[in-house]
């Protein structure tokens, strides 16, 4: 068994494999090969992977490996048929890829369609690991715009009030970020289409921002649902009035294969005060502002800076990639059967759960989207869009 680690492609600065992962890839019975150059980014030295075991090699050689670990997808046209490529594919927003893996007959994992549910799944669950991360770095980044203090400050030149951050979704990074403002010192305001999440809210120090008519719009996946426009404009211009006297917005709003909902119009923005600044944490699938310049920081007429840095978990590449590493690594390992990778029409990670389980979702499988040129049957909301 080989399994390729490859230089990732555009200004990604994550490495899918780290070198503390090569010796259990070793032990499962894999040689692995990388890319010269892979680690670069994320502060990996080749010569950290051979100390590992791994072999550095060209990308021609690492790129023809039977498996092959990525962060975005390769150039399927360059691959042979029957090749594994494991990567986050994002193939509802990106049907594209799905009809070239296709084309390739490569067998496509893509691990942002794991199925989060199964408590076997979050050891290999990178939607959270790097939705985490990302909530992290958008505090800090909205806390380096912002001209005035986070905590509260005595001094004996008077009192510095705390900073009001609000956070728009209380999800994996909405959550991390209510935790991180809380622990700046800020006094945090936050929300979410789901009522359930007000406990969670709460126990991270968090004030929930409570809707009339909310209930707990979560569907099956665990993912929030679309909402009706006029629940939307109702969420906004609740949300939106507290945040109108706040320092930092934060929004994480993303529903799953569907562009970032607008959660802060253009006519909320132009209430806000000048020097606060909002992090659009969805700035690479539409935005949740409607301002939202993608991969720029911008400011707007009133005095309103604008985040709308992509790939948040890039900003962090040594523990971004630490923590991917992990989830593949554990993925990986459990497809290795004496000494083969064997795709078992059993597991519930690779095909979901089967119907009648608490955890069967209609017409979405697991991780494995394509192969031998065809959709995977169960994934029957995809090959609805792909085709």
């Amino acid at each position: 068994m080989k399994l390729g680690v490859l230089v990732e492609s555009g200004d990604e600065t994550r490495v899918a494999i780290v070198p503390n992962s090569i010796p259990k890839l070793i032990k499962q019975g894999f040689d692995v090969l990388v890319e010269s150059g892979s680690g670069r980014s994320s502060h990996h030295a080749d010569s950290e992977y051979e100390a590992k075991g791994a072999t550095i090699t060209t990308r021609e050689q690492a790129i023809g490996c039977n498996l092959l670990v990525c962060i975005g997808p390769p150039d399927f046209s360059s691959l042979s048929e029957g090749q594994i490529v494991a990567c986050v594919a994002d193939p509802f927003r990106h049907p594209e890829r799905v009809r070239q893996a296709m084309d390739s007959k490569v067998i496509l994992m893509s691990m942002d369609m794991i199925p989060r549910r199964l408590s076997r799944a979050q050891a290999m669950d990178v939607n959270s690991s790097q939705d985490n991360l990302a909530g992290y770095k958008a505090v800090l980044m909205g806390a380096s715009h912002v001209t005035k203090g986070i905590p509260m400050m005595t001094t004996s030149a008077g009192t510095v009030r705390p900073a009001k951050f609000v956070i728009m979704g209380s999800g994996v990074a909405g959550l991390q970020a209510i935790a991180t403002a809380k622990r700046l010192g800020a006094i945090v305001y936050a929300s979410d289409v789901r009522k359930s999440t007000a406990e969670q809210i709460e126990s991270v120090g968090g004030r929930f921002i409570e809707v009339e008519g909310m209930d707990d719009f979560e569907d099956e996946s665990g993912y929030a649902k679309p909402l009706t426009p006029e629940f939307i404009q109702k969420v906004n211009d609740t949300v939106c009035e507290v945040a109108a006297d706040a320092d930092v917005i934060v929004t994480t709003a993303r529903i799953f294969g569907r562009p970032a909902p607008i959660t802060v119009p253009a006519s909320a923005v132009s209430e806000f005060r000048a020097g606060s600044v909002i992090v659009d944490m969805n700035a690479d699938v539409g935005g949740n502002c409607e301002l939202t310049s993608p991969g720029e920081v911008i400011t707007t007429e009133n005095g309103v800076t604008i985040v709308g840095i992509t790939n948040l978990p890039g900003r962090l590449a040594s523990t971004a990639s630490m923590l991917y590493s992990n989830n593949l690594t554990t993925f990986v390992s459990s497809l290795v059967k004496e000494g083969e990778i064997v795709i078992d029409p059993d597991d519930d990670i690779l095909f979901g759960a089967p119907e009648g389980s608490d955890f069967y979702v209609a017409g979405m499988g697991g991780v494995l989207v394509c192969m031998n040129g065809q959709i995977h049957e169960k994934q029957t909301r995809l090959a609805g869009v792909v085709e």
